[in-house]
C-alpha cells in the first residue's frame, strides 16, 4: 500500500488548500494537490493527496471514499504509479499518400490521409 491517494470528481474549484482541508479531517496531510490544466491552469476535475502513514491513507479511503463534497461524490483510492508512455507517442497512422492531395486511387491498405486524398466513394 502507498501513501498517495487519487481523488476523482472534484469540483472544478476546488484548490490545494481545500483538497488538503479536506483530508486533514482524517490524519495527517503529507500534501495535496490538484492537477491543472497546463495551458489554462483551470483543475482538471482530479488530484493526488499523500498522507503521513499508510493506515490513514487507508483511513481517508474508507472515510472519503463516496462522499459527497460541492455536490459531487468523491472518488478516492491508492494512486497507481503512471504508466510509462515510452518514447514512440503512439501507433501508426497507416498508409501512404499523406498531404494535400496525395493518394488517389484505391489502396488496399492506408488511407489516403491528408486532406482530398484518398480517392473511393466519399458519398
Amino acid at each position: 500500500m502507498t501513501t498517495k491517494l487519487y481523488v476523482g470528481n472534484l469540483s472544478y474549484q476546488t484548490k490545494d488548500q481545500d483538497l488538503n482541508q479536506l483530508f486533514a479531517e482524517v490524519g495527517n496531510v503529507a500534501s495535496a494537490q490538484v492537477i491543472t490544466d497546463r495551458y489554462t491552469g483551470e483543475s482538471r476535475g482530479f488530484g493526488f493527496v499523500e498522507m503521513a502513514t499508510e493506515d490513514e491513507a487507508q483511513q481517508a479511503i474508507a472515510s472519503m471514499n463516496g462522499r459527497s463534497v460541492d455536490g459531487r461524490s468523491l472518488t478516492v483510492n491508492e494512486s497507481k504509479p503512471r504508466e510509462d508512455r515510452g518514447g514512440s507517442g503512439g501507433g501508426s497512422r497507416g498508409g501512404s499518400g499523406g498531404g494535400y492531395g496525395g493518394g488517389g486511387g484505391r489502396s488496399s491498405g492506408g488511407s489516403g490521409g491528408g486532406y482530398g486524398g484518398g480517392g473511393g466513394n466519399r458519398y
